[in-house]
């Protein structure tokens, strides 16, 4: 005769098999309901640990050469008062540290935190606003640092780490990939840094000025600010563009730029026009003003010319002449090509300095 099994019963079986999973005994039991990672999907847990181990050698690799940084000013009362937190990554052993303009701007006193803890004071070598980059020192020497890489060998896809020390004391961690290359971003005055790398590491303020980093450990950027409104979206600066301001601002100081003295706006070319001059594209630069006694106005360039070609590399934008103006060695000849009416005509140019209101303070 079959005898029902009671509630008491089945609580206690269920409760010994429990007890026998707990201990790793009678696996075999409920193998269909056991949540785990079957023999035919080992193969990609492989993969993710190959991921996870590359993360964690490219953090602890890396991780101490990135500092916190304290930057504040001083009050009427000489009492310090905390003006900003932000990255950094050290560039050399002597103390040179990169981060972002923001991160530093109009801060009297400076102070760097590494990741074991210790604080030291820093100084100002120099900053970029066009470019939102900065250089300070701290003074200390013997430091771990971080090399740079090549940004022109990124890839959409490739895998990318930023790494920050908002807070000190400890790195912050976040992985993602290159979403995009060759992205653009407005400055703080308003000139357009190009080439940016977006990704899709996530951010938080306290990581400006740290570095975004490949699967080697090498620099190809350093983060510089976040859409706030759409999730999960970062932008770093190109090592290769940061290699070459950290160089100027060590040589000189800030960054030489060239300056023509005009004020312009792009303008669309009549078709009659384009086909007319053999141009390639539908759109010039117009020049609204010329400043007096300016490059521009020395070599003859007016007001309304229509600007279509610098030592012949044809422009349709303002932003073009921004950055043919940050290649183009100042001081040193250049041609540039105007449509004047219905006439093609090439003047010769020599740009001067572009002289910022942060140039002028450390001169």
């Amino acid at each position: 005769m079959h005898r029902e099994t009671t509630g008491e019963e089945m609580n206690e079986e269920s409760l010994r098999r429990t007890m026998q999973l707990i201990k790793g005994e009678g696996e075999e039991k409920g193998a269909e309901e056991r949540c785990e990672v079957r023999e035919n999907a080992k193969s990609d847990v492989e993969l993710l640990d190959a991921y996870s181990r590359a993360v964690i050698t490219v953090a602890e690799a890396v991780g101490p050469a990135v500092v916190g940084i304290h930057a504040g000013m001083e009050s009427t009362d000489y009492q310090r008062v905390q003006s900003g937190l932000g990255s950094g990554v050290i560039i050399a052993p002597d103390g040179f540290i990169l981060t972002n303009d923001h991160v530093v701007h109009d801060a009297t006193q400076l102070s760097v935190t590494l990741t074991n803890g210790s604080t030291m004071p820093a100084t100002l070598v120099g900053v970029d606003p066009a470019t939102d980059l900065a250089v300070i020192r701290a003074e200390s020497s013997g430091l771990p640092f971080a090399a740079f890489g090549e940004s022109s060998l990124l890839r959409v896809g490739q895998l990318i780490i930023a790494i920050g020390n908002p807070l000190g004391f400890q790195s912050t961690v976040s992985t993602g990939v290159v979403s995009a290359l060759g992205r653009t971003l407005r400055s703080r005055q308003g000139r357009l840094i190009e080439n940016i790398v977006q990704h899709t590491a996530p951010l938080n303020p306290g990581n400006s000025g740290g570095p975004l980093v490949d699967s080697r450990g090498r620099i190809v950027g350093i983060n510089t600010a976040i859409i706030m409104r759409a999730q999960g979206i970062g932008f770093a600066i190109p090592s290769d563009t940061a290699r070459w301001v950290v160089s100027q601002l060590l040589t000189h100081g800030r960054v030489h730029r060239g300056y023509l003295g005009i004020t312009a706006q792009q303008r669309p070319l009549s078709r009659r026009l384009v086909r007319f001059h053999n141009l390639e594209n539908d759109f010039a630069v117009e020049v609204v003003s010329v400043m007096p006694d300016s490059p521009a106005s020395r070599s003859g360039i007016r007001r309304g010319d229509l600007i279509v070609f610098l030592n012949g590399e044809e422009v349709t934008t303002v932003d073009h002449i921004h950055r043919f103006l940050g290649e183009w060695p100042v001081g040193k000849l250049m041609k540039i090509t105007v449509i004047r009416g219905q006439e093609r005509i090439e003047k010769e140019v020599i740009p001067a300095e572009e002289m910022t209101l942060d140039s002028l303070r450390q001169d």
